[in-house]
């Protein structure tokens, strides 16, 4: 027992005192190393969508690719490690640190000014996009592979102190990367450019390099022992006599493919959390880096307490199966209890019911200015800015901690544990961390594709959460196998394992229950419809949508039927300006009020609709079977709209086509990648893409999106909260507005929609008096706009 608390503490009896502070400092740097880390993840990943676009398929692509570079560095770096010394392991990490540093400082070149500005041509064939990805994220994904199995082998000093060493640096650096991406996503994002936060993590990783370079000297120098030894108690191969007499053994091979099927439902269960929390949060610019944030926090945790754990568990291998159950069990179990409560007793979710059927996301914005005050001085708060700090709080932080903070935790328990099952022979050491890394990588990107890409196609959100329960009831089998001798009780544990997780599974509420009670409403009062691209709902307040239905993707208010909004005004007004709009290119459909009034004019040949959620045209069919509205009707039987579901962006830059009118459907400033349709580079994409005479056309949320818009179009009319943008002078007649309004096509078309255009026009031309520019009056010029690599609306900065 002695021996085994070796694994969770240094003894200074033992060991040079100088041995104690190497592992230290090692510690801390892997701490850094793992911050640097989710840094370049966040901005790369952001990086290469202007290449891919940043449509479910990309990000998903993109993802598997970082994760297949570091399963081949784990795999690489566990053969190396096993053959250098203590001394050049350490040299080693330094070296793949400082690697990481110089492709870091290139990476904007690469991915930016590369691949998006010369060859985003190749992203238009998916199989060569996805083999660009994978080649460009190689060299440093794989070294980051590479630094654990490289320090591990540097930092073990005997086989006993494997599981708490290893765990110990996975522990570390799974921190450092929580806080990375927690840091990286609310306040480098809002403070510096990519450029900048790519500098501030090469200048980590640098620092790292250098760190470890000279802390190599501390170690036993090279030559003065075998390079591949470590000192052992324990026979290679040998199981500890507890584990031995109270479980059957498993091969080591198993036990790493275990950890394979760890990694699957790991990442099965990441994709539907985040897919049902952003639907809860009304996702927006910072949701996804604090899931991440939370995520990767409750890994460390639970490494850090598996730790102790493994130092008294006498039973590791039964430990690590349970804890692998538990993770399944929690979160089915508190998913299923959470919404079926909410939904069957509103009054007592009270806030969470009003903000889930509510139509806009918390203000970010204000409840991050109130949390300083919050924090250190309350009263200085008014009432009711004080509420919506806390319940941001509530929302943001306690809400996802209670659905994923335990089962994240059970995982990080698991891998100590599974450390000291392994680590038998310390010739072997190095390869075991890197076969179950790779093992675990290869089961996580499984989990992505086929859950991203597949899984929520097919089956949706609680088909797929059924689906992971029962694969994770393999954990119990096995653990009732190991754990009991007699045939007639295994074959009960069997039945009964088997029976709870069916139980579990099929407790989850069937999907209109699952997505209604999620969005506030009755599941009699919602059409959903779902994929791997989002989540589409609409929703009234009666059951037979005869009043005004609310549109809503993946949690957010997009538009409503029937139609009337700036939706209508986005649609209508380029139509009835612009003299001959043959070809119109809409990105964005929601409930397919832009969509439908910018196709008003008899001369308009071909309409392509770019939408990145595609079950939007599913739910807006089912919409038009259970309420007749001929404008919906129309925009689902137009035979010149043409659907396309991709990156709005990404298809017009791979279009190589211009057209007469582009616009993206109003979106707002601060929603996830909103900042690449409101940046100058996008604007300027509109402005190349445009037939001559052709106009581009923007919602303005915000002054500086006003000013972006300015700078980049030679000629353009403002009205207000709606730009339009030309290559050439913009004919704004109104009485020719008007004639064209009398046209018979044109009039009987737009009677579909009930919509009166004639009121809108007086609205937005004699009541606003639209600013037409000046061409031969000087442009203001300012450097406070949004740009790609700094999208400042996007991240709330001031």
């Amino acid at each position: 027992m002695e021996s085994d608390r070796e694994i969770a503490r240094i003894d200074l009896r033992i060991f040079p005192r100088t041995e104690q502070l190497v592992s230290v400092v090692a510690l801390i740097i892997f701490f850094a190393s793992g911050f640097s880390a989710l840094l370049y993840q966040v901005i790369w990943q952001r990086m290469l969508g202007f290449f891919s676009g940043a449509d479910v398929y990309s990000v998903t692509i993109i993802v598997a690719a970082y994760m297949a570079g570091m399963g081949i560095g784990s795999l690489t770096g566990g053969y190396l490690a096993d053959r250098l010394s203590r001394w050049g392991n350490l040299a080693l990490f330094a070296g793949v640190e400082l690697g990481i540093a110089l492709f870091a400082l290139g990476s904007k070149g690469l991915y930016y000014d590369w691949l998006y500005q010369r060859l985003a041509h190749l992203a238009s064939s998916p199989p060569l996009m996805a083999a660009v990805l994978f080649f460009s994220l190689l060299i440093p994904t794989f070294c980051m592979g590479v630094s654990l199995p490289a320090l591990a082998r540097a930092l073990t000093r005997s086989i006993e102190m494997a599981a708490g060493t290893i765990g110990a640096l996975y522990g570390v650096n799974t921190l450092g990367a929580a806080v990375g991406a927690g840091v990286t996503t609310w306040i480098f994002l809002r403070q510096y450019s990519f450029e900048t936060i790519l500098l501030i993590g090469a200048g980590i990783n640098a620092l790292v390099a250098l760190t470890a370079f000279p802390l190599a000297r501390f170690l036993v120098r090279p030559g003065s022992v075998q390079p591949s030894r470590v000192a052992s108690r324990t026979a290679p191969d040998e199981p500890a006599r507890t584990n031995q007499a109270t479980i059957r053994q498993l091969p080591v091979p198993v036990w790493i493919a275990l950890y394979g099927l760890s990694g699957f439902i790991a990442l099965s269960l990441e994709i539907l959390w985040f897919r049902i929390l952003g639907v809860m949060l009304k996702s927006m610019a910072f949701t996804f880096g604090t899931l991440l944030t939370i995520f990767l926090s409750g890994l460390a945790l639970g490494t850090f307490l598996g730790i102790k754990w493994a130092v008294h568990a006498r039973n590791p291998m039964r430990s690590f199966l349970l804890l692998q159950s538990g993770v399944t069990i929690y979160a089915l179990a508190t998913l299923t209890a959470f919404v079926s409560l909410t939904g069957q007793l509103p009054s007592l979710f009270e806030p969470f019911w009003i903000y889930f059927g509510g139509y806009d996301p918390v203000h970010t914005g204000n409840a991050i200015d109130a949390l300083p005050d919050f924090f250190f001085n309350p009263g200085a708060l008014e009432s009711e800015a004080l509420s919506n700090a806390r319940f941001f709080l509530v929302l943001y932080v306690v809400l996802p901690v209670v659905l994923i903070g335990v089962p994240t935790i059970l995982m990080g328990m698991s891998f100590p544990l599974l450390q000291k099952i392994v680590q038998r022979d310390p010739e072997t050491l190095g390869r075991r961390v890197g076969w179950l890394q790779t093992s675990n990588i290869i089961g996580s990107m499984l989990g992505t594709l086929l859950t991203g890409l597949v899984a929520l196609s097919w089956l949706g959100t609680p088909d797929s959460l059924r689906a992971v329960g029962l694969l994770s009831s393999t954990f119990l089998l096995l653990a009732a196998w190991g754990c009991l001798k007699r045939p007639w009780v295994r074959r009960g544990a069997y039945a009964g394992s088997i029976t709870f997780m069916l139980s579990l599974a099929f407790a989850v509420p069937d999907a209109q229950t699952f997505w209604a009670t999620l969005h506030g409403a009755p599941p009699a009062n919602v059409i959903v419809a779902e994929d791997n691209t989002g989540v589409a709902l609409i929703k009234s307040s009666r059951s037979d949508f005869s009043r005004r239905s609310f549109v809503m993707s993946n949690g957010l208010g997009q538009s409503a039927i029937p139609y009337g909004w700036t939706q209508s005004v986005l649609g209508f007004l380029p139509a009835l300006i612009h003299p001959n709009p043959q070809t119109i290119a809409i990105i964005g459909l929601g409930s397919g009020d832009t969509l439908f009034h910018s196709g008003g004019r008899a001369v308009t040949k071909e309409i392509i609709c770019i939408e990145i959620v595609g079950s939007q045209i599913n739910m807006l069919r089912g919409m038009a079977q259970r309420r007749e509205y001929p404008a919906l009707l129309s925009i689902l039987n137009d035979p010149r709209i043409t659907y396309v579901i991709a990156d709005g962006r990404s298809y017009i830059m791979q279009s190589g086509r211009g057209f007469d009118i582009i616009e993206a459907d109003a979106l707002r400033p601060n929603g996830a990648y909103s900042g690449n349709l409101y940046s100058e580079e996008y604007f300027r994409l509109l402005l190349d893409h445009l037939n001559p005479g052709g106009l581009a056309v923007t919602w303005v949320p915000t002054e500086r999106v006003r000013t972006t818009f300015i700078q980049v179009f030679p000629h353009y009319v403002d009205f207000g909260d709606i730009l339009i943008g030309s290559n050439a002078p913009i004919d704004v007649d109104l009485q020719a507005i008007y004639r064209r309004l009398e046209d018979p096509f044109t009039r009987e078309y737009y009677q579909r929609s009930g919509v009166n255009i004639g009121q809108w026009l007086d609205e937005y031309f004699v009541k606003r008096q639209p600013v037409v520019s000046d061409p031969s009056a000087p442009r203001p010029q300012s450097t406070d706009t949004n740009r790609d690599l700094f999208p400042k609306d996007e991240f709330l900065v001031r």
